[in-house]
C-alpha cells in the first residue's frame, strides 16, 4: 500500500502498517518487542497522563453538579450546560485543531493546549458565578480539543515500530476510557472530602508538569509539506458538529421539538456542504480520498457506539446507585471502579490479543460483547444486593469496550502516512468525543419516554433505567454484528 506521504508499506496480520525494510520483532519473528529507552518511557508517561486528565475532565464534575448548582446559582435545567458546554467544544473543534497540529507542530499545539487547561482550571476553581464557570468549561473543552489529538499524534509518530505503537495505543485507550469512570470516582471523593472546586484545581499541577517535561522528552512533529489550512472546511465541519450535537442534546432534554429539528437539519446541510467543499479543495482539511477509506469510515462509526454506550452506562449507573438504591455519590463512584478495572486489564492484554486477532475482527466482536454485557441491567432490582452482579457484568462490559476502543484506534491510525497523522488522530478523537457528547442525551430521551415528566418514584426510575440501558446495549449488539459482517466482507485499505 502507498501511504499519503509517498512511502510504500505493507499490512501485517494485526492490521497495523509497517514500512518495508523494517521488521517488527513481535509480528514478524514472534520474539519480544524491543524495549523502550528511558526518554520514550518518560514521554509515554507524560502524554498518557495528559490523556487521562482530558478524559477525566468530562466526568469529574458529574457527581458534583448539585453542589455546583447550589454554590453558583444554577437552575436545575441549566446544570446540564456544565457538561454540554465542555462536550460541544471538545467534539466540535478536535478535527480542526488536530489538523492545525499537522501544520504548526503537534508538540507546540499540545503545549499551548496544556497552558489553556491550566488557566481555565484556575478560573473554574475560583469561579463565583455561573457565567464564569461556563467560560472555564468552554476553555477546558477547547484545551481538550487541542491536546488530545496532538498527544495521540505525538504517540503514533514517536512509536513507529508496530508492536511498540500498538502497546502505546493500548495504554492510551486505557487512559482515555478509564478516565471517564475514574473521573466520576475522583469527583465524588474530592466533593465529599474537600470541595467541588478541587475538581478544577487538580488539573493545574498535571498541566504544568506536562508543559515543563514534554519539550525535554518529545521531539517536534509536523507534516513535511506545509500547506494552507482549509478555513472553509474548518468552519463548516465545526459548525456542523456544534449544531448536530446541540440538536441531539436538545432531543434528550426536551424531546423532538422545532428547535431540535432545525438544529439537526442545519447540521446535515453544513456537513453536506463540508463534503462538497473538501472534494474540490486541494489542501482539504480531510481529503475525500481519506473519508472514502472504508476502514476509517467503519472504525470511526464504531467509536460512536463504543464511547456513547459506555458514557451512558456510567451516567445511568450513577442514577441507579443514588436515586434507586439511595446510596451516596461516593459509593456511586466506587461502584464505577469495576469499569475502570476492566478497562485497565483490557488495555494491558489488548495489544497481545491484537497479535493473534486482526483488529477488524476484534472490533466487531468486542462491540457485540460490550453491548451483550449491558443487557443484564434489564433484570436489575431495587435491592442493594444487586450491586454485586452489576459490578461483575460492568467489569466484563468494560473489558470489551476497551478491546473495541484499541482495535478502532489501530485501524484509524494505521491507514495514513505521517503527514496525515494529526488528521487521522483528530478524526479518531472527534469520533470519541462526539460519541461521549451524544450518548447520554440519546439514551436519556429513551429514559424520559418511559418515566415521563414531573415527580418520578424510585420504581419508575428503575423501569426507565432498565429500558434506556437495554436499548443502548441492543444497539451495540446490532452494530457489532453489522460491523463484523461488513469488515469481514471487504478488502480494506
Amino acid at each position: 500500500m502507498t501511504t499519503a506521504d509517498g512511502t510504500t508499506s505493507t499490512t501485517n496480520t494485526t492490521g497495523t502498517t509497517s514500512t518495508q525494510g523494517t521488521t517488527s520483532p513481535t509480528s514478524a519473528t514472534g520474539t519480544p518487542a524491543p524495549r523502550m529507552p528511558a526518554r520514550q518511557v518518560t514521554a509515554l508517561i507524560v502524554l498518557l497522563a495528559s490523556q487521562f486528565m482530558m478524559a477525566a475532565d468530562f466526568s469529574v464534575l458529574n457527581v458534583a453538579l448539585p453542589e455546583v448548582g447550589t454554590a453558583l446559582g444554577f437552575s436545575t435545567g441549566a446544570l446540564q450546560w456544565i457538561t454540554t458546554t465542555f462536550a460541544l467544544c471538545a467534539a466540535g473543534c478536535t478535527l480542526v485543531l488536530g489538523r492545525v497540529g499537522d501544520h504548526l507542530g503537534r508538540r507546540r499545539v499540545f503545549t499551548v493546549g496544556m497552558a489553556v487547561l491550566a488557566v481555565s482550571s484556575l478560573v473554574g476553581g475560583v469561579a463565583e458565578s455561573a457565567t464564569t464557570l461556563l467560560v472555564a468549561r468552554t476553555l477546558q473543552g477547547l484545551a481538550t480539543a487541542a491536546v488530545t489529538p496532538a498527544a495521540l499524534a505525538l504517540l503514533t509518530t514517536a512509536f513507529t515500530e508496530p508492536s511498540l505503537r500498538t502497546r502505546a495505543l493500548g495504554l492510551n485507550s486505557v487512559m482515555m476510557s478509564s478516565g471517564f469512570s475514574v473521573g466520576a470516582v475522583l469527583g465524588g471523593f474530592l466533593t465529599d472530602v474537600f470541595s467541588w472546586r478541587w475538581a478544577f484545581f487538580i488539573n493545574i499541577p498535571v498541566a504544568l508538569a506536562a508543559i515543563l517535561v514534554v519539550p525535554l522528552v518529545v521531539d517536534e512533529s509536523r507534516a513535511e509539506r506545509r500547506a494552507r489550512i482549509d478555513l472553509p472546511g474548518a468552519v463548516l465541519v465545526t459548525l456542523g458538529l456544534f449544531t448536530g450535537i446541540y440538536g441531539v442534546t436538545r432531543v434528550g432534554e426536551e424531546g423532538f421539538d422545532l428547535v431540535a429539528g432545525v438544529a439537526l437539519l442545519a447540521a446535515a446541510v453544513l456537513l453536506g456542504a463540508f463534503w462538497a467543499v473538501e472534494s474540490r479543495t486541494a489542501d482539504a482539511l480531510v481529503p475525500v480520498r481519506v473519508l472514502r477509506k472504508p476502514d476509517l469510515a467503519f472504525g470511526n462509526l464504531a467509536a460512536l457506539f463504543i464511547f456513547g454506550g459506555e458514557t451512558a452506562l456510567i451516567f445511568f449507573t450513577g442514577l441507579y446507585v443514588q436515586d434507586v438504591l439511595g446510596l451516596s455519590s461516593l459509593v456511586a463512584g466506587l461502584v464505577l471502579l469495576g469499569i475502570g478495572l476492566g478497562q485497565i486489564i483490557a488495555g494491558t492484554v489488548g495489544p497481545r490479543l491484537l497479535q493473534r486477532v486482526p483488529p477488524r475482527t476484534l472490533l466487531g466482536l468486542s462491540l457485540f460483547l460490550q453491548g451483550a454485557f449491558m443487557l443484564p441491567v434489564l433484570w436489575a432490582t431495587a435491592d442493594s444486593r444487586w450491586l454485586i452482579p452489576l459490578i461483575a457484568t460492568q467489569f466484563v462490559n468494560a473489558f470489551f469496550s476497551m478491546t473495541a476502543a484499541l482495535s478502532f484506534m489501530v485501524i484509524a491510525t494505521s491507514s495514513v502516512g505521517s503527514d496525515l497523522q494529526g488528521m487521522a488522530t483528530g478524526m479518531a478523537t472527534q469520533s470519541q468525543q462526539t460519541g461521549i457528547a451524544i450518548g447520554i442525551p440519546l439514551i436519556s430521551a429513551v429514559f424520559a419516554g418511559v418515566v415521563g415528566s414531573g415527580t418520578v418514584t424510585a420504581a419508575e426510575e428503575l423501569s426507565g433505567i432498565r429500558t434506556a440501558v437495554g436499548v443502548a446495549g441492543g444497539c451495540q449488539v446490532a452494530a457489532g454484528l453489522l460491523l463484523w459482517r461488513a469488515l469481514r466482507s471487504r478488502t480494506l485499505s
